[in-house]
């Protein structure tokens, strides 16, 4: 069952905090799955904990796609990236409720703790197999109470 608050650009000190690296270190979450040159998109990206580590590690021949329903969380990305190499790696994308509304195909896609807050997960989770390529993988990661025992 959805949960479809989405959680408020507010908490994006709380979402990129030090503290949070000690439970949930990107580059240990991320490195089995991304390699450099590749085409990676974080969905639900926030203020870019997972996605400016997503695009050190694809590095200047990849790129990252940074999206968010929050154009406030995709200014905090921007904000953070203004001025250095990861401008060129970084493309921020403003998604709609109802459509990641990308057209490209990716390597990897990540999904990280927002997933019950999509109102039609069928529809998202069928526009993100749209979106892989042949190979590609996409990982989902849900907070513990969100998501009901069939998934």
């Amino acid at each position: 069952m959805a949960n479809t608050d989405v959680c408020s650009y507010k908490m994006a000190g709380f979402f990129d905090s030090k503290i949070r690296k000690l439970f949930q270190n990107p580059e240990k979450i991320l490195s089995p799955y991304i390699n450099k040159g590749m085409t990676v998109l974080d969905l639900g990206c926030g203020p870019g904990f997972f996605t400016i580590e997503m695009a050190k590690i694809v590095g200047e021949t990849g790129k990252v796609v940074g999206a968010d329903l929050q154009e406030e969380m995709l200014s905090k990305v921007k904000s953070k990236i203004q001025g250095t190499n990861l401008e060129d790696i970084i493309e921020l994308h403003n998604t709609q409720k109802d459509s990641i509304g990308l057209n490209e195909k990716f390597d990897f896609i990540l999904v990280f703790y927002m997933l019950h807050e999509v109102p039609n997960q069928d529809k998202t989770l069928k526009e993100l197999h749209d979106l892989l390529n042949n190979q590609g993988k996409l990982l989902i990661v849900e907070p513990k109470g969100h998501v009901s025992k069939r998934f």
